[in-house]
């Protein structure tokens, strides 16, 4: 059996990134900050209105499987794209990035998912997102082998609108705890918290999910609070682990009565705020399945998210194992 350190699961999406004025998002009716999904039409819309645009693949597990591959991890992942050009691209990037892909193709339509992304002179990312081949995603595309060899699975919440790709994570959930293995989940944002409230709060009271990431906005969705402290001590309740990331604040991270705060990583300056939740749960996972403890799990998470916050696209430019190393997290 393979041995892998996180399996990730998630939509499969390249990323074209642009920067634009407050006013642009204005016009064009996108909610600031937030995934908005869309269909093939204002996918094609969009795209005609933007300036000059970064094409990278991302899709928020994905960019967390290249994170752990770039800290020296094990990573997997599974994901569906099409037969086409931007599938090409996205198979290669990931692969290239030493994460094991073979979730098979889609041939025909829908095309590869892409997601135009519009950032802000504050940093701030929203994403406009046509899903594509990713709602394919199904039973048939679970490996048992690596569901059954990865210490942590990982998958993100973003999953829950595609239909079936719950039953592709139900079934690897099983095949994980069947084999000793614990699963992990991202909340991924708060409209999709609102979305699937229920469902997510029962895959972590049922035991489905034994690990929570997610960010102050998204926890507090969850538990219906304006109160951070008040969600915290729910979330204790019904999860093993929670990390909480706050921006700038850093992070907090709580297993039963058990609370350990995490500093931001300093950074010169706020480029891009694509993919931060996503590699700040990579940096947290590579320490968590080597053994270290929640504090250097954290510090781990809070350096890989300050890294990628300071340049454009989601997934890290740098090799996050040396900048680890030189700063003597590793």
């Amino acid at each position: 059996m393979p041995e892998y350190d996180v399996l990730c699961i998630g939509n499969a999406i390249v990323d074209i990134i642009a920067q634009c004025d407050e006013a642009f998002l204005e016009t064009n009716g996108i909610i600031k900050g937030a995934m908005n999904l869309i269909d093939a039409r204002r996918a094609e819309l969009l795209y005609s209105r933007m300036g000059p645009a970064i094409e990278a693949s991302g899709g928020s597990a994905g960019n967390t499987a290249a994170g752990v591959a770039s800290l020296g991890g094990r990573a997997a992942f599974f994901g569906k794209v099409s037969n086409d050009a931007l599938g090409e691209i996205y198979t290669h990037d990931i692969r290239a990035q030493g994460v094991a892909f073979d979730t098979g193709p889609l041939e025909g339509e829908p095309p590869t998912a892409r997601s135009m992304i519009f950032v802000t002179p504050d940093g701030e990312r929203s994403m406009n997102t046509y899903l594509g081949a990713c709602v394919e995603l199904g039973p048939e595309d679970v490996e048992a082998d690596k569901a059954s060899g990865a210490k942590v699975t990982y998958f993100e919440g973003y999953l829950w609108d595609p239909p079936r790709a719950k039953e592709a994570i139900r079934q690897t959930a099983k095949l994980a705890h069947a084999a000793g293995r614990e699963v992990s989940m991202t909340l991924s944002d708060s409209f999709c918290v609102d979305r699937y409230r229920d469902e997510f709060l029962e895959l972590m009271r049922s035991g489905t999910v034994d690990i929570v990431f997610a960010n102050s906005h998204e926890i507090k969705s969850l538990y219906q609070t304006s109160s951070f402290e008040e969600a915290l001590d729910a979330i204790r309740k019904d999860c093993k682990i929670a990390a909480v990331t706050r921006s700038e604040k850093g992070s907090v991270i709580v297993r039963g009565e058990e609370t350990v705060t995490i500093q931001a990583t300093r950074i010169k300056e706020l480029v891009d705020t694509t993919g931060a939740g996503d590699l700040y749960a990579a940096g947290f996972l590579y320490g968590y399945t080597t053994g270290r403890s929640l504090k250097d799990c954290g510090d781990l998470g809070s350096l890989a998210a300050g890294l990628v916050i300071q340049q454009i696209g989601p997934r890290p430019r740098q090799n996050l194992r040396r900048e680890a190393e030189q700063a003597g997290l590793l």
